[in-house]
């Protein structure tokens, strides 16, 4: 047979090391070998999905158990109609009248609720500034555009607060996504935008057409989310900017925007071609 040249590259089984140049507790978390795969119920069994969600979130909140404790205050409260999280520091970094809002990571299924709280809390304690994170709705009770419409709820009250100059949206994995469609939409709405957007390994196409979704599977903890993808967007096209801000018009303007992954993200393709749009 003829092989195809444009089939790819094909590589014999091969060990990936344990990289040196980090910390000896980030080498033992890396040595780990875990399933490259998450067993993900079918899409239309709603019941199937609450246990799962449930299951990760108990394991999420173990994991947060061990960490030290935040210098930092955090109150449950609601703005616009939406449950959020507000926290204040024990020591200032950002100047005074500057917020944080938080749009909390968890591929738009997980570490809603009790969760949102505490990592408020350990954010606002580490960054040193007032923060503000949205405990946004999420499947499968409530699919897309439910996240969205809350987000956007308390950016405009946020807004109208504070003032868009002082606000900095930063949002990590779905967060990421949720952050920069959140901008977005403000811009097509008529708000104004926020100072500047931080994007942490940011979810940002949906479709999963970037290289690193093959080149980095089973390297990464995580492997391909699509079923996941398909239960939020609720039959929306994932190519909709809203839903995959890579996809959107960034000649109409964006604010200035910090980007960030790693070697074995599985997310780096979509955190360098959101650099390349923007």
């Amino acid at each position: 047979d003829t092989l195809d040249p444009m089939r790819g590259i094909e590589l014999p089984g091969r060990t990936i090391p344990v990289p040196t140049s980090v910390s000896s507790e980030a080498q033992a978390a890396l040595a780990v070998q875990l399933p490259t795969s998450q067993p993900f119920p079918p899409i239309e069994n709603s019941a199937a999905w609450q246990v799962h969600v449930s299951q990760f979130d108990q394991w999420y909140a173990l994991t947060g158990a061990q960490m030290a404790a935040p210098r930092a205050q955090v109150q449950p409260t609601c703005i616009a109609g939406v449950q959020v999280a507000h926290a204040i520091p024990e020591e200032w970094r950002f100047p005074a009248g500057k917020v944080v809002l938080d749009l909390h990571g968890g591929a738009m299924i997980y570490s809603g609720g009790e969760q949102v709280l505490h990592t408020a809390a350990h954010l606002a304690s580490r960054i040193g500034a007032e923060l503000i994170s949205i405990d946004y709705r999420m499947p499968p009770h409530a699919p897309y555009p439910a996240c969205l419409d809350d987000c956007m709820a308390v950016y405009a009250a946020a807004v109208e607060q504070y003032g868009s100059s002082n606000i900095i949206v930063r949002g990590l994995s779905a967060g990421g996504n949720l952050a920069a469609a959140l901008t977005l939409r403000a811009r097509d709405e008529g708000l104004p935008m926020p100072q500047a957007l931080i994007l942490l390994t940011p979810e940002a196409d949906l479709t999963e057409s970037g290289d690193t979704f093959q080149t980095l599977a089973g390297i990464d903890r995580l492997s391909s989310l699509m079923p996941v993808n398909l239960l939020y967007a609720n039959g929306h096209a994932l190519d909709d900017p809203y839903l995959s801000p890579l996809f959107g018009d960034f000649a109409k303007g964006f604010p200035p925007t910090f980007l960030q992954s790693g070697t074995r993200d599985l997310f780096l393709s979509n955190t360098v071609r959101m650099h390349r749009r923007l």
